[in-house]
């Protein structure tokens, strides 16, 4: 008899078995060398929606436009057309210059009784940033 082995054949309990179990948040027999083994817990999964959303879900600013000039030069009054294709009359002092067909962030607030600046929906401009 070898001095690993009892009477009985099974063997000593100085050496683990070559089936053992990794020991738990050790590499299993398949992980790479090096590597810590992938949990084996189930992933989360998401549940089928309850049907379309009842308000829009991208909160909007009311005074936010954007758009493209299409009545420049260096104010007060432009034109905007916004990709939804309304158009907007514009009215700022001291803004800047924007030429027809600028891609434009506006920043509204009410329309100026005494500013008459052309067709489309009256505003004034708070902010004004070319869209680069």
């Amino acid at each position: 008899m070898s001095a690993e082995q009892t009477p009985s054949g099974t063997p000593a309990t100085s050496a683990p078995p070559a089936s053992a179990a990794p020991t738990e948040g050790g590499p299993t027999p398949s992980a790479p060398a090096g590597r810590p083994s992938r949990s084996r817990a189930p992933l989360p999964t998401l549940r089928p929606p309850s049907g379309p959303p009842r308000k829009p879900t991208d909160a909007r600013r009311a005074n936010a436009l954007a758009g493209r000039i299409n009545r420049g030069g260096d104010g007060p009054c432009y034109g905007l057309v916004t990709d939804d294709g309304r158009q907007y009359a514009l009215h700022g002092t001291g803004k800047g210059t924007f030429a027809v067909g600028t891609t434009v962030r506006v920043t509204i607030g009410p329309a100026d009784p005494a500013a008459e600046c052309g067709p489309g929906i009256p505003a004034s401009i708070v902010d004004i940033d070319p869209v680069v």
